[in-house]
């Protein structure tokens, strides 16, 4: 499964590094990789989890970004 989430308003490119490497952590996820230039977080993930870890990235990118706002693209 593969979910693309735009992360609109990130500051700088060291928190889209932070939450791509806590996203990387999470169960479930193959991989992860955040464009601080497109502001678009992809996520390559187990497909039985992908609703629990879009909810834990989001909860990732608040804590780390919280004026950044988390839209689901697919």
């Amino acid at each position: 499964m593969r979910k693309i989430i735009k992360l609109e308003g990130l500051c700088c490119a060291n928190c889209a590094s932070k939450i791509e490497t806590e996203v990387s952590k999470l169960a479930g996820v193959k991989s992860a990789a955040l464009s601080f230039m497109t502001q678009r977080l992809t996520i390559e993930a187990e497909d039985d989890r992908a609703d629990a870890i879009v909810e834990e990235s989001r909860k990732i990118a608040y804590k780390i970004e919280p004026e950044a706002e988390f839209k689901v693209l697919r």
